[in-house]
């Protein structure tokens, strides 16, 4: 059977190469050998890209990452993630094993909902001065949650030896952990992940460091 123009198209990912979110999807691109074009939306300048009318016809959330992908334009990382794992199956980032994935699962939201939307850009551009203690606050609260929860479910990675769509979400977290001074020593199990996490490859190639919008003075 042929394929639709649209499914032979790469991939387009509309991000900013600090968005935490937009790196778990840089990361399941590079996981899966995907090939996709970026288009750089910069939530600083002008008052925030992501603000415009352009970018509010892809993502009326006026948020990052938006990918357009098959004919669609997707938003929301965690379902991005979850396409892209439904549709290009190979190597899974969900594990087969039920009680492993619900494990996946309650890892990624607990990121996605209870730490990353208290500390990200948004937020703390109305919180004001006291932006850095209130992030510091939320990435603590949450991570002493995950210590826990990682110590049990944790082998190589996240969720036993597989990298899973938990290790894509826990990476930026630290991440932005690190940029905030929390001090990660408090977690080793976290600190411990996100150390042997940094080692592949496909981690290392997405880094905010090395990103087409990478500013000169941030680029490793």
């Amino acid at each position: 059977m042929r394929q639709s123009v649209a499914c032979l198209m790469k991939p387009v990912l509309h991000g900013y190469f600090r968005s935490s979110c937009s790196w778990r999807v840089r990361i399941a691109f590079a996981l899966k050998g995907i090939e996709y074009d970026q288009k750089p939306v910069n939530l600083i300048k002008d008052g925030g890209l992501q603000l415009t009318d352009q970018f509010k016809a892809l993502n009326p959330m006026q948020q990052v990452p938006a990918v357009t992908i098959d004919g669609m334009t997707l938003s929301q990382s965690l379902a991005i993630i979850q396409y892209i794992d439904e549709t290009r199956p190979q190597p899974r980032l969900l594990p087969a094993d039920p009680k492993q994935r619900v494990q996946v699962r309650m890892i990624c939201d607990l990121i996605a909902s209870g730490i990353q939307p208290l500390q990200n850009l948004y937020v703390i551009q109305k919180i004001g001065e006291e932006k850095v203690q209130w992030a510091q606050h939320f990435i603590n609260r949450g991570f002493e949650a995950l210590e826990p929860m990682l110590k049990q479910s944790a082998g190589t990675y996240c969720v036993g030896n597989e990298i899973s769509m938990a290790d894509l979400c826990l990476v930026p977290q630290v991440y932005n952990a690190e940029r905030f001074k929390v001090d990660v020593n408090q977690f080793p199990t976290i600190k411990r992940l996100y150390q042997t996490l940094m080692e592949h490859e496909a981690f290392k190639v997405t880094h905010p460091s090395r990103q087409p919008d990478t500013p000169d003075d941030m680029r490793t």
